[in-house]
């Protein structure tokens, strides 16, 4: 079993920065990648950014550029950089990670830009 709680999250202007961390525990000899997903009002999950084990990273085309997604392996901690934060990046931002059959879910952070 893997826990994942994130944190970090709260109020911050259009054009501001935050960085939300996901704290891990648990066995993670499984786990294959480890995402970031966010879920807005009214609208479905969606994938934001994933670094796997050899900390190689990838991104939603609309956060290239603004947002940075890293691992401190020896401190079990995975951390999602925002910079640039425009209102349209408000929602509740979830850590996973996926091993190969099963994923393990954080409880969410609140992201809210807003003047």
């Amino acid at each position: 079993q893997v826990q994942l709680v994130e944190s970090g999250g709260g109020l911050v202007q259009p054009g501001g920065s935050l960085r939300l961390s996901c704290a891990i525990s648990g066995n993670t000899d499984s786990i294959i990648y480890w995402n970031w997903y966010r879920e807005a009002p009214g609208k479905q999950r969606e994938w934001v950014a994933r670094i796997d084990t050899h900390n190689q990273s990838i991104y939603k085309d609309s956060v290239k550029g603004r947002f940075t997604v890293s691992r401190d392996a020896a401190d079990n901690t995975m951390f999602l950089q925002m910079n640039t934060l425009k209102p349209e990046d408000t929602a509740v931002y979830y850590c996973q990670g996926r091993a190969r059959v099963e994923s393990y879910w954080g409880q969410g952070t609140q992201v809210t830009v807003s003047s």
